[in-house]
């Protein structure tokens, strides 16, 4: 069992889901980044999402882009990312990784991956990375995370048959990521009846829990997907409160006030 592990654990014993929150590493700057994911963990969130500035994110929507540019001018680096996972990670929030492939294939998959278990990344999102592409070769990414102990997590969408549910399932370590709609990262004015339906299909055919991300931006809409799903993955809306703040002490109050009221929703969601 890992921390993020006995955190899913903890909160499906208590009736609840868990609230996933989503950052950039290196905005507005590495450290102010590291200061904000910190705030949201003292708002509410359970489980901090570190994301690794990408120049083609195939999946984020303009708001997340928009930060993300930021981080890539401050030339916010893969050492940088790896200090921010360790620095959150002390506030004992198990802390995840959201990267694309590429910049793991160019650091170097066994390399990356050692130095985010040294500093205590509970498990890597990769979502243009499908488990029947990750490999089966101690060298291959499958067996590199076996070997570090570090979670991996998959994406699903409405879209995915039920053959490659439970294949993606299968391959999961930590939780299986539920895409609510299909396509990108963004605040919704509603989640929609395709985020429910998925994780229904998504529990017939594992236990693992399920994480639902893309869309949610309030504390109504956390209820509602907490109210089916073992947690509630938030990002634009977290970006955005930056985005807005008129300095990074406002950005990080803002951050925690919006933490704490999804926080509050995630718990309703389940009474």
């Amino acid at each position: 069992m890992t921390r993020l592990d006995d955190v899913l654990a903890a909160t499906r014993a208590e009736g609840r889901a868990a609230l996933v929150g989503y950052l950039p590493a290196g905005f507005p700057t590495v450290d102010g980044a590291v200061e904000a994911m910190t705030a949201m963990v003292r708002g509410g969130v359970a489980v901090v999402e570190v994301g690794l500035p990408y120049s083609d994110p195939l999946m984020d929507g303009p708001t997340i882009q928009q930060a993300v540019e930021v981080a890539l001018v401050n030339k916010t680096s893969i050492g940088d990312v790896v200090t921010t996972v360790r620095e959150v990670a002390a506030t004992g929030a198990p802390t995840l990784l959201m990267t694309y492939w590429n910049p793991i294939e160019r650091h170097g998959p066994r390399r990356l991956a050692d130095e985010l278990a040294a500093a205590g990344c509970a498990a890597v999102i990769t979502p243009d990375l499908t488990p029947d592409e990750a490999g089966t070769e101690p060298s291959d990414w499958l067996g590199i995370t076996d070997a570090t102990g570090l979670g991996r997590i998959f994406l699903v969408a409405p879209s995915s048959t039920d053959e490659r549910l439970r294949m993606t399932a299968a391959h999961c370590r930590g939780f299986v990521y539920a895409a609510s709609t299909m396509g990108v990262t963004g605040t919704r004015g509603e989640v929609g009846d395709t985020a429910e339906a998925l994780v229904k299909r998504v529990r017939a055919v594992t236990d693992i829990p399920v994480c639902v991300g893309l869309g949610v931006s309030n504390g109504s809409q956390a209820a509602q997907v907490a109210s089916f799903a073992d947690g509630v993955i938030v990002g634009s809306a977290f970006v955005r409160a930056l985005l807005d703040a008129s300095t990074p002490k406002d950005g990080c109050r803002a951050v925690e006030s919006l933490a704490a009221e999804l926080a509050e929703g995630v718990r309703v969601g389940r009474r």
